[in-house]
């Protein structure tokens, strides 16, 4: 119900734009994340953005290159990641939750409910 896109190969400073398409629920209210993995580390957050107001928080590793939007229109979210470095590389995980979240929550993963598979992001040159 929730698939990612966009991940690949990029050059360190490079930029990517993942996408998360949601279908066969009514997402336009719910709270969107980003989560990634990188290799032999546990899942760490990335960004969220709500469904109503449209919030947006990020974690501070990444604040400053990274931005999150979303369609909901199009059951769409996006994440935008400027300036890539190779810690950047991950899989990254788009997320859904129907529960309030807000600053001092959104990071935390039980809260959400449906999870994408994951697209891959490697930054190397």
């Amino acid at each position: 119900q929730l698939v990612e896109s966009g991940g690949g190969l990029v050059q360190p400073g490079g930029s990517l734009r993942l996408s998360c398409a949601a279908s066969g629920l009514g997402l336009d209210y719910l709270a969107r994340g980003w989560f990634r993995r990188a290799p032999g580390k546990e899942r760490e957050r990335v960004s969220c953005i709500k469904g109503i107001g449209g919030t947006t928080y990020y974690a501070d590793s990444v604040k400053g290159r990274l931005t999150i939007s979303r369609d909901n229109a199009k059951n769409m979210v996006y994440l935008q990641i400027n300036s890539l470095k190779p810690e950047d590389t991950a899989v990254y995980y788009c997320a859904a939750s129907g529960r309030k979240v807000d600053d001092s929550n959104w990071y935390d993963q039980s809260l959400y409910d449906f999870w994408g598979q994951g697209t891959q992001v490697t930054v190397s040159s």
